[in-house]
């Protein structure tokens, strides 16, 4: 049977209070962190774990922490650990799974999180709309303070922690961790130059650690039950389970809480039942919006870091978006083309300027205004615009890896919109409408 240290709280009550977390040994891992271990023991044996971060780019959590200057060398001033609930990439929805059902696993991690890195202060940076989130981690946060998890000597340890929850205004570049900080200070949520990176340079330009809500919901068991336990639930080299998501065309779309490594296509025909009778899977976006495609050749690889990125894509969040054959890849380039282009924080011209006008072309060639030699000229833009280096931060990279994945892999459909004048996956006649006036 698979364990389950994420969810199995949940699976058991449904919504997890406090007395329902305490009598499953909650807490106990953050007491005897902050009692019986120094905060090096802590990092190292998060580091020993192979703990990596689930909110996408899979940074090792322990060798992040390991970043922030301790002693003398930190200087004077307070440090921060901040917990990235933000969770705007499209598709995505694990955060708010376990903020809504098992707030207090969150919060344990994050005393555990900023007992390590020294901080005294932690924020939550809550995605505006999460309005059960934000109502869950209030009750938890004044029921964890009534019984002296927070606040003044955690644990009779000496430890003081202040956590606050920040209701972000609800922007996609938040999820890039230094637009997050500017945010969390008040100010445009626009990325910071790098160097200094957070680790030594972040909120209120103190030493500050951003990390994602299921990495930091991974912490306890990680303490509970040591590195070697976490690494042992995964089923490849990378260490743990993973909250794996699908939503689309299949007969059972949801979340699940898998060993690190489980196969897409078992994700698919087993805990999402498989397609909709009358559906065929075509392409697959494995970790949100910003991820390329995947097509038939590779649902039989193990959902992991390295095997998604050796077959030209990225896990992400480890959500799935199923494309099925009813589904015109043009149409959903574009619609995720215009999402990308509202959402870009306007600093980078190929960014503020170029994502509107690549969203135009495939409006063009989706209403049967496409020209010969267009498909050319969206692989030639978006090379521009997603080339490493051309733009200020990596937004712009993650909107055009759909539609270079899309152009690769479905390039047939985006010539027969062409050719036809209009969308084939449309009823009825396609009718060319004008050539436009590019």
């Amino acid at each position: 049977m698979t364990q389950k240290p994420l969810t199995e709280r949940i699976d058991r009550h449904g919504h997890v209070g406090i007395d329902d977390y305490e009598a499953g040994g909650g807490y106990a891992a953050a007491r005897r962190a902050l009692r019986e271990m120094t905060p090096g023991e802590v990092i190292d044996l998060v580091k020993d774990a192979n703990l990596r971060g689930r909110g996408g780019a899979g940074f090792p959590t322990g060798v992040k922490w390991g970043f922030v200057p301790q002693g003398d060398a930190a200087g004077k001033g307070p440090k921060y650990l901040v917990c990235n609930a933000d969770e705007m990439e499209p598709g995505t929805f694990k955060d708010r799974y376990l903020m809504e059902r098992d707030p207090h696993l969150l919060i344990e991690g994050m005393i555990i999180g900023a007992y390590a890195i020294g901080a005294r202060v932690a924020y939550v940076f809550l995605r505006g709309e999460y309005f059960e989130s934000h109502r869950a981690l209030e009750a938890a946060i004044r029921d964890a303070h009534e019984r002296g998890y927070l606040g003044k000597d955690v644990f009779g340890s000496g430890f003081d922690l202040d956590l606050r929850i920040h209701g972000s205004a609800g922007r996609y570049i938040c999820g890039e961790e230094t637009a997050l900080l500017n945010a969390l200070e008040g100010k445009r949520a626009q990325p910071r130059l790098k160097p200094p990176f957070p680790p030594a340079s972040g909120a209120w330009g103190r030493p500050t650690i951003v990390n994602n809500v299921e990495t930091l919901c991974n912490v306890p068991a990680i303490v509970a039950h040591g590195a070697e336990w976490f690494r042992d639930l995964g089923l490849t080299d990378d260490a743990g389970t993973k909250l794996y998501g699908a939503s689309g065309r299949v007969k059972q779309p949801g979340l699940w809480e898998l060993p690190m490594g489980t196969p897409i296509r078992e994700i698919v025909d087993v805990h999402a039942g498989g397609m909709q009778d009358g559906y065929k899977l075509r392409g697959i976006l494995p970790g949100g919006a910003s991820t390329d495609f995947l097509v038939e050749q590779h649902f039989d690889l193990p959902m992991d870091y390295g095997a998604i990125a050796a077959a030209g894509s990225r896990m992400g969040t480890g959500t799935m978006i199923l494309m099925d054959d009813s589904v015109c890849p043009v149409d959903l380039s574009r619609n995720l083309q215009h999402f990308f282009a509202q959402e870009s924080c306007g600093f980078c011209t190929p960014c503020r300027e170029g994502l509107p006008w690549i969203e135009e072309l495939l409006t063009d060639i989706e209403e049967g205004r496409g020209r010969p030699g267009d498909i050319e000229l969206l692989e030639k833009h978006g090379g521009y615009i997603g080339a490493p280096g051309n733009t200020f931060c990596l937004h712009a990279a993650g909107a055009i890896e759909p539609l270079s994945s899309a152009l690769k892999y479905f390039r047939a459909d985006f010539e027969a919109h062409i050719e036809r004048g209009g969308c084939p996956y449309r009823t009825g006649p396609v009718k060319r409408v004008g050539m436009g006036t590019r």
